[in-house]
C-alpha cells in the first residue's frame, strides 16, 4: 500500500490527518510531519525521511501545504533520489487526503494516485453565493524572442529598485513566496550568494519555488554589484534574499544601495547563540551586522509583514550576547 506523508508549516498536517481519520477510519502507512517555528529545513527533511522509512513500501506520496514552502522544498530534495517511487502534490486540503487514502485500495503507484487526486482537490473548492466563483482564466501569451540590450542602454529609472532586502537562512520559502511577495510586489526575486550560485540543485529548487508571475534568479555577489551599476535593469523591482549578514556587508561595500534589511531567520548551528526562537548569531554575524549599522543600514526584525517590528540590538542585549 502506497505510503502517504502530510507535510506542513505548524500543526496543520496533524489536524487534517485527524479529520481524515474521523471520516475514513484509522489508516496504515500514513504520517503527518510538521515544521515548527523553532525548526529549520534540516529538521523537516529528517522528519520526512523518517516517515518514509517507517513505511513497508518504497512508494511514497507526499502532500505538502504550500508550493515553494520549506516542507515542499525539502521533500523535493528527497524526490530527486526517488523519482520512480515518489510523487509530491502541493495545496494540501481534506478532499485531497481522503481521495489519496481511498485510491490506495485500487492503485499501487504514487504517480497514479497523484494524478487522480489533483482534479478532486480542485473540484472541491466551491463558494456561496455561487456567483462569487469565476472559472480561472487561461492566459494566452505570445512570446517574442528576447534580445540583449546594448550596454549603456538606460531602462526606466536606470537603476534597479530594491523593494526588500531580506536576511533569511531559508532563502525562498513560503513566507517569502506568499506574504512578502504580495506585500512588496517585486517583478523579480534574486538570491544573492556565491555558495548557492555554485549549487545546481539549490538553484533549481529556488527557481521552482517562485510564485506565479515572478521570476527567481540565483546570482553571486559580484553579479549583484554589476547589476546595481547596469542601467539596463532600471525597470526591475527586486526582492533580494541573503543567507547571512556577511554577504550583505560585501554587497553594501560593493556600492549597492541597501538602506534597510529585513531579518526573517538565522538558523542555529554549533557556536551560535539564540537571541529569539528563529534568530541565532555568532561573533562573525554580529561583526557584520555592526559594520552594516555603521554604514547607515537599519534592521527590521519580522518574519512576515503582519508581525510587529522588533529591535535587533535590544534582542541581542536581552540574550546577553554582547
Amino acid at each position: 500500500m502506497v505510503g502517504i506523508i502530510l507535510a506542513s508549516h505548524g500543526d496543520f498536517a496533524v489536524g487534517i490527518l485527524q479529520s481524515a481519520t474521523m471520516i475514513v477510519g484509522e489508516q496504515e502507512n500514513i504520517a503527518a510531519v510538521t515544521l515548527q517555528p523553532s525548526e529549520g529545513p534540516d529538521d523537516i527533511r529528517a522528519k520526512i525521511e523518517a516517515a518514509a522509512k517507517s513505511f513497508d513500501t518504497e512508494e511514497v506520496l507526499l502532500l505538502a501545504d504550500l508550493w515553494g514552502g520549506t516542507p515542499f522544498n525539502q521533500a523535493t530534495t528527497l524526490f530527486d533520489q526517488h523519482q520512480e517511487q515518489w510523487a509530491i502534490v502541493a495545496g494540501l486540503n481534506l478532499p485531497m487526503v481522503i481521495e489519496a487514502i481511498t485510491s490506495r485500495f485500487a492503485m499501487d503507484s504514487s504517480h497514479d494516485i497523484a494524478r487522480a487526486i489533483v482534479p478532486v482537490a480542485k473540484e472541491n473548492i466551491k463558494v456561496k453565493p455561487e456567483e462569487l466563483y469565476e472559472e480561472p482564466k487561461v492566459a494566452t501569451e505570445t512570446k517574442q524572442p528576447m534580445q540583449a540590450l546594448p550596454e549603456g542602454t538606460v531602462v526606466g529609472s536606470g537603476q534597479i529598485d530594491i523593494a526588500l532586502a531580506r536576511l533569511d537562512s531559508r532563502l525562498l520559502h513560503g513566507q517569502v513566496a506568499t506574504a512578502w511577495s504580495k506585500d512588496v510586489k517585486p517583478t523579480r526575486i534574486i538570491v544573492v550568494s556565491d555558495q548557492v550560485a555554485k549549487d545546481d540543485l539549490r538553484k533549481s529548487l529556488i527557481t521552482q519555488a517562485a510564485p506565479p508571475g515572478i521570476k527567481a534568479n540565483v546570482i553571486p555577489i559580484s553579479k549583484m554589484i554589476e547589476i546595481w551599476n547596469d542601467p539596463r535593469f532600471g525597470a526591475t523591482r527586486a526582492l533580494l534574499l541573503f543567507e547571512n549578514p556577511t554577504d550583505i556587508l560585501r554587497v553594501v561595500e560593493g556600492g549597492v544601495g541597501i538602506k534597510e534589511v529585513n531579518i526573517g531567520s538565522m538558523a542555529h548551528s554549533e557556536g551560535k547563540i539564540m537571541i529569539n526562537n528563529v534568530l541565532s548569531v555568532d561573533k562573525e554575524d554580529v561583526k557584520a551586522l555592526e559594520a552594516l549599522r555603521d554604514k547607515g543600514v537599519t534592521f527590521d526584525v519580522r518574519k512576515v509583514p503582519a508581525d510587529q517590528r522588533k529591535n535587533l540590538w535590544e534582542l541581542m542585549k536581552k540574550a546577553k550576547f554582547n
